[in-house]
């Protein structure tokens, strides 16, 4: 598989399980995007969730202009330094959907980053709240429903908070 086949397949995986989540996410809670990049997956949720807080977290921002959330839902700056503070203000279980894609081309990198953000980003999800992301994370108290989806196996996984947790 070449390259260009490998990001078209990631970009309709995202596309198609925004637009699952969309359909599927409690009324009530916060959305969270974790790494705006340019903007893109930003751009759907707002399209798809109108209404609906969504705040992003990102290091560096240099999205498209258009591509930039309002005033206040840009939390800019490192997630070690960036969601304690924001689960503090905003408590446990406040997210009923998080979107994260943060990875590189390191892959021990990113599964150190995916093993230190696990706690934080189970810590955010309400019960019933869902996970969207590009690597698999550890939170004991999420399923892993990625398997329920139409997306293949590996390319993009999902985490649904349980209910009693």
């Amino acid at each position: 598989m070449t390259r260009l086949d490998s990001a078209i397949r990631r970009l309709t995986a995202q596309r198609d399980l925004l637009d699952w989540a969309a359909r599927n996410l409690s009324p009530a809670g916060l959305v969270l995007e974790v790494g705006l990049g340019n903007g893109r997956t930003y751009d759907h949720l707002r399209a798809h969730l109108p209404g609906r807080e969504i705040y992003v977290f990102e290091r560096s921002p240099a999205a498209h202009p258009d591509c930039y959330p309002p005033e206040g839902y840009l939390i800019v700056g490192d997630l070690f330094d960036t969601l304690p503070p924001f689960i503090e203000r905003h408590g446990r279980g406040s997210a009923a959907l998080i979107h994260i894609d943060i990875g590189s081309g390191d892959e021990d990198a990113n599964l150190s980053l995916a093993r230190r953000l696990s706690p934080l980003l189970e810590a955010l999800l309400q019960p019933g709240g869902i996970l969207l992301g590009d690597r698999a994370f550890d939170m004991p108290t999420c399923r892993d429903i990625s398997s329920e989806t139409r997306v293949l196996e590996g390319r993009y996984f999902v985490y649904c908070r349980d209910n009693g947790a």
